[in-house]
């Protein structure tokens, strides 16, 4: 491979319309937004050029720092649960014959085909009182209820629609929903590439099913494990939408707290401090990651 100081042309032209494209629109505009955090809002939301600390000590107050931790507890939440259905999922498409490979994953990936808006407000006509749930409860609870009953409507109570929707449970589907591909891929990619010889000769020496599945599959599937997790566990911190739609005035997350600051209370720079602080916390959480990652591979783990 040529050093790329000896063919700089050939490396500008390269990299030069990607790196154009990440400056422009990616560390530009976060760099507006940290030159924001730092300023005022005018008494008709203007922004005003003065420097000061006050968005940031506002955001670590404790009504604010109340919905981070929120924010992060329903985030860890819904990466466990997408951890727990998701790697089932990630071992059958990498374990399954080759002729079915392909549509397996075009099913993983197929939600992608769909707007994300219109997958999270299909949530609604699931969850709702009058939703598909609650009328399969219902239809189950009436019929069992009759026929223990002798068919006498009147002796036993009528099923009581259950409150699935605007509520941290609702959140959490959404986001394990919105969520699960993303730590499928990554696992499958890492499956993909395991030699099951290593289950056959686990096996064979006297381990267990569920020997075999901790100590083997467990730690050789770890990198995609620890990445799918990463990428749902930000991707649901983020978020926005689905806590908008799906929760209720008492699960608001550090999204919709973004969000207000945006658009109806026009506090761009307290708006800015809380992405800022987002932002601090997820590079926390990237450089914990390659700080194992590097231990790791310097054999100290």
């Amino acid at each position: 491979m040529r050093y790329w100081r000896r063919e700089w042309q050939a490396f500008t032209i390269l990299m030069g319309p990607g790196t154009f494209w990440l400056v422009v629109f990616f560390l530009v505009p976060i760099g507006l937004i940290w030159i924001y955090s730092f300023l005022d809002r005018g008494p008709q939301g203007q922004i005003e050029w003065v420097f000061s600390f006050k968005n940031y000590a506002r955001a670590l107050e404790p009504i604010h720092l109340l919905i981070f931790w929120k924010s992060l507890w329903i985030s860890a939440v819904a990466t466990i649960f997408c951890l727990l259905l998701g790697f089932p999922m990630a071992m059958g498409v990498a374990f399954a014959p080759s002729r079915w490979k392909n549509l397996l994953l075009l099913l993983v990936a197929l939600p992608f085909f769909t707007n994300l808006l219109i997958r999270t407000y299909a949530w609604i006509a699931i969850l709702r009182t009058k939703g598909y749930v609650n009328e399969t409860i219902g239809w189950a609870y009436d019929g069992i209820a009759s026929l223990y009953a002798g068919g006498d409507p009147t002796a036993f109570t009528p099923y009581e629609p259950i409150e699935f929707l605007y509520n941290q449970p609702a959140i959490i589907v959404g986001l394990v929903y919105v969520g699960l591909p993303f730590l499928i891929l990554p696992l499958y990619a890492t499956l993909e590439k395991f030699d099951r010889s290593f289950l056959e000769a686990s096996l064979d020496l006297g381990a267990g099913q569920w020997q075999t599945f901790f100590k083997v599959l467990v730690p050789i599937a770890m990198p995609g494990i620890v990445a799918g997790s990463l990428l749902v566990f930000i991707i649901s911190l983020g978020t926005y939408l689905v806590p908008d739609v799906l929760g209720g005035t008492s699960s608001e997350m550090i999204g919709t707290l973004i969000a207000r600051q945006f658009g109806a209370s026009r506090d761009w720079p307290f708006g800015s401090a809380l992405s800022c602080l987002l932002l601090y916390v997820t590079f926390i959480v990237l450089w914990i990651r390659a700080l194992f990652a590097g231990r790791g591979n310097s054999g100290a783990f």
